[in-house]
């Protein structure tokens, strides 16, 4: 009886048939595509200037939202936060012209509801511009 080890060969991995594969794959890739020449879309991006005019800046309302619960219209607190004194602040600024921009800057502690007012007020009035924008720090 042997009881001895005998040795075993070291095992090789022959890489000629996996070359051969790749080899295959690459010729059949390049000979199954096709390149077509697409045109591009053209797109129109807006474009931002720092020299415009300042009586575009005065066309727009600035409704703030504070974190104690007042609304601010360009520079006048409201007495309450109904939305029908909303909608009068609102008729008052925009003097009828309900195509005027209304940006509303809303601190982050305000409570929704208060931003929900303004959206009501603003559709009762027609006005359809909105951009609403949010304060991280407490505006006073």
């Amino acid at each position: 009886m042997k009881f001895r080890r005998q040795k075993i060969d070291d095992v090789q991995i022959n890489l000629t048939p996996l070359i051969d594969v790749v080899f295959l794959l690459l010729i059949f890739f390049m000979v199954s595509t096709t390149f077509n020449q697409s045109t591009e879309l053209t797109i129109d991006l807006p474009t931002a200037t720092s020299n415009a005019p300042s009586s575009d800046r005065t066309k727009n309302v600035e409704l703030i939202i504070t974190a104690d619960g007042q609304y601010v219209i360009n520079g006048q607190t409201l007495i309450n936060e109904k939305v029908s004194t909303l909608v009068q602040g609102l008729k008052e600024v925009t003097e009828g012209d309900y195509t005027r921009p209304l940006i509303i800057t809303a601190d982050a502690k305000s409570s929704y509801d208060m931003v929900l007012r303004v959206y009501d007020a603003a559709a009762s009035l027609g006005i359809s511009k909105l951009a609403h924008t949010a304060q991280k720090e407490p505006i006073q």
